[in-house]
């Protein structure tokens, strides 16, 4: 099956992203035809400066090869370099009802957190909806608080293809089962926007100090203490063996543990799991030729595809076609 995924060039990727869905999604080329994509159209929205989103979505395209993405097997582009989505984004957005987008709770949960309201914003479900809808998209990996997104896209290809004919395939979500919620520095959720990621390329003495000052509780050394509640433990949960865990579990309840021999547990983890890609990312720094060339690629391919579609729909909608 088809299954489409795009990731905006919003900052340093960080352990959080890997854990809770990269490495799922990536696992997923090895299945089904992908298409994935680093959404710069999408990141306009909050009006970056134009050399940081250049220079960032050089950035995602090196960490999601050295991450293992395939290129061979997997169609990776910049969605600039595809601009018939945007031309299908208007078409889309004449018949897409503006109760229907008033209804999408992404827009009000950013507007209340301090976000300038602009109409890229607002319309960012219709994008989206082009983004999913011109590569004949079939399955769609989101987390659950994307799940709403695409139950619009469903709806604005039902509408069209219920007025001008059969167009469009009608795409599935995916949930990804992430695992559970990756604790940050100070014990919330791990997020850029609280400043308290380990980020997944930073140099390894960084990663120390930084899983050296996470926040945890009071417990004494010799009291047992509850591995279901303890921030470090969900760490040592991303990157331990099955049989080390059991291990670190007894040594929890038992007491006599104290959190600083976990916290160097979980550095040399953390270290250790990703070293191989950080050898990956280093190699792709040097060659920055090489990653233009695999987006462009991407591009030449998606495009070709893109516009069969565009093609379908101009037709459908009375414009001339474009093949």
């Amino acid at each position: 099956m088809r299954i489409l995924s795009g990731i905006q060039p919003s900052g340093k990727l960080h352990i959080g992203n890997y854990f809770g869905a990269m490495r799922q999604n990536l696992a997923l080329q090895e299945e089904h035809e992908g298409f994935y994509f680093i959404a710069d159209y999408h990141a306009l929205t909050s009006n970056p400066q134009p050399e940081a989103l250049r220079q960032r979505t050089l950035e995602v395209a090196m960490d999601y090869l050295a991450l293992g993405l395939n290129p061979e097997k997997t169609v990776f582009w910049r969605q600039s370099d595809v601009p018939a989505v945007t031309e299908l984004q208007w078409i889309l957005s004449c018949i897409t009802p503006m109760g229907l987008l008033q209804r999408c709770t992404s827009y009000k949960d950013k507007v209340s957190q301090g976000i300038s309201p602009n109409h890229g914003l607002f319309a960012y479900p219709v994008l989206q909806a082009a983004d999913i809808l011109i590569f004949d998209s079939q399955l769609v990996p989101v987390g659950a608080d994307q799940k709403q997104h695409i139950e619009v896209t469903r709806d604005i290809a039902v509408k069209f293809n219920n007025t001008y004919g059969e167009t469009f395939v009608i795409p599935e979500d995916y949930i990804i089962e992430s695992v559970a919620v990756v604790p940050g520095l100070d014990g919330r959720k791990m997020s850029k926007s609280y400043n308290n990621t380990i980020e997944i390329f930073e140099s390894e003495s960084s990663i120390q100090k930084k899983v050296m000052r996470i926040v945890t509780d009071s417990t004494p050394v010799e009291a047992p203490k509850n591995p279901e509640t303890c921030n470090l433990f969900a760490l040592l949960r991303l990157a331990a063996s099955p049989e080390e865990l059991k291990e670190w579990e007894e040594r929890y309840r038992k007491g006599g543990l104290g959190y600083g021999t976990v916290k160097k547990r979980i550095a040399e983890l953390l270290i250790e799991y990703f070293r191989p890609y950080r050898a990956k990312r280093t190699e792709l720094e040097k060659n920055p030729d090489y990653v233009e060339k695999v987006l462009m690629d991407g591009a030449a391919r998606a495009d070709a595809v893109a516009r069969r579609t565009l093609d379908r729909v101009r037709r459908a909608v009375g414009l001339k076609g474009i093949l």
